[in-house]
């Protein structure tokens, strides 16, 4: 758990896939909780989906207060610590961000900053390299659930991989999201949407 509480009776959507569902129970070591809280390692027990409909990198969220959704593209800060060479628009390494290993392509490096101050030193720079900070536009190639640092921390910060290493790590400050046009709703959910 992250930030708020989940618990039992809850309704619950899962992003990227869309998939809102119904939490029966909360458990920790095999002991059912009434509700977890953030730093909470728990398992929790949904109705009506699949093992096959959720995988790793999923972010599970209140579907009545803000819920989780995919990321469109985002812009980040991103800081480069180890990279041989030089990096443009177009370089589309792996993404590290919570458990999503994702590659997500620098579609603009708009600009090269300061990385103490945030100061821009250049506009629409052609390339950054070691030691430099830009702000880049990202875009995910496949669904990928992310948010700005300022609103959800552990899901707005990223190590970039490349060469099996650590080439970068940046910090989200907006994300556009995705319209989840489609998407399953499972009966336990209606259900328990039409109770309250």
């Amino acid at each position: 758990v992250e930030t708020g509480i989940i618990k039992p009776g809850m309704v619950v959507t899962f992003a990227p896939p869309n998939i809102t569902t119904e939490v029966k129970s909360v458990e920790m070591h095999h002991e059912s909780l009434p509700e977890a809280v953030p730093g909470d390692n728990v398992g929790f027990n949904i109705k009506n989906v699949s093992v096959k409909e959720i995988r790793r990198g999923n972010v599970c969220g209140d579907s009545k207060n803000d819920p989780p959704k995919g990321a469109k593209n985002f812009l980040a800060q991103v800081i480069i610590l180890n990279h041989p060479g030089e990096i443009k628009n177009g370089y589309a390494p792996v993404l590290d961000c919570h458990t999503a290993h994702i590659a997500c392509k620098f579609v603009e490096i708009k600009e090269k900053c300061d990385r103490r101050s945030g100061k821009v030193l250049e506009e629409s720079p052609k390339c950054i390299k070691n030691g430099d900070a830009g702000m880049v536009l990202m875009v995910p190639s496949k669904p990928m659930c992310v948010e700005a640092f300022s609103k959800y921390a552990p899901l707005g910060r990223f190590a970039v991989r490349d060469m099996r290493q650590t080439v970068a790590v940046g910090v989200i400050k907006e994300v556009e999201k995705s319209d989840p046009s489609q998407g399953k709703v499972t009966k336990a959910a209606q259900k328990a949407t039409g109770k309250k």
